[in-house]
């Protein structure tokens, strides 16, 4: 498994319309929505249309679940039926695949977790998102140790690197894992739940220059 040459950039836990259309204007790769009622940055059904009118063009809307029932996940789809699906709870193998949806199965990156396992139990996700552990939902704030991630030549899935990136240590992340992607939310935050302009243009800056990329 080759690095590619320009890491993607997720920009989750948006809230406000505005962020969502600043996101494609910076060539944000995905917009996260969270679905989980008990976040700061929960999405209720009926504004997630309106926050998904404002995708640029090939940007693409996940929509985050923790342990969601059935029927909330597809009433989510129905407001956003282009979503690529994220999982964050004990969803098994089953539970992500049952909506014939590309998704991404979060890992929680405790001590003795092995990203690899996680691979072979979720062979149809679309990418691993490694994360901090004892986040319900990311946006923690919290960073992991990347050194235990294995490394690129051995992983069989693609790897989203989040937990507790921002600006200042996205290009050492970077560095240090080689992921397919970046995940990032309470590294672009004004306040909780509340993303900054400002941030969210130098998160994006910082991925390009560790990229080599302008």
């Amino acid at each position: 498994m080759q690095p590619v040459a320009r890491t993607r950039i997720k920009i989750c836990g948006l809230t406000r319309p505005e962020h969502v259309a600043l996101a494609g204007e910076l060539g944000v790769d995905a917009v996260g929505f969270v679905c989980c009622e008990s976040s700061p940055r929960f999405v209720p059904p009926e504004r997630l249309g309106l926050l998904a009118d404002e995708l640029a063009p090939f940007v693409t809307p996940v929509l985050l679940f923790v342990n969601a029932a059935r029927e909330r996940i597809e009433e989510a789809l129905r407001a956003v039926p282009h979503a690529l699906l994220q999982f964050h709870g004990d969803e098994s193998p089953a539970d992500c695949a049952r909506f014939g949806r590309a998704y991404l199965r979060a890992v929680a990156m405790a001590e003795g977790v092995d990203l690899l396992d996680w691979e072979r139990r979720f062979p149809t996700a679309a990418a691993l998102l490694a994360d901090a552990p004892g986040a319900a939902f990311g946006g923690g704030g919290r960073v992991f140790d990347w050194s235990r991630l294995p490394g690129v030549e051995r992983r069989s899935r693609p790897l989203i690197l989040a937990g507790g990136l921002d600006a200042s240590n996205v290009g050492a992340a970077i560095r240090a894992a080689r992921p397919r992607g970046v995940d990032v939310s309470s590294g672009v935050e004004a306040e909780r739940g509340i993303k900054s302009e400002a941030l969210m243009r130098e998160f994006v800056a910082a991925v390009r220059a560790a990229d080599g990329v302008s």
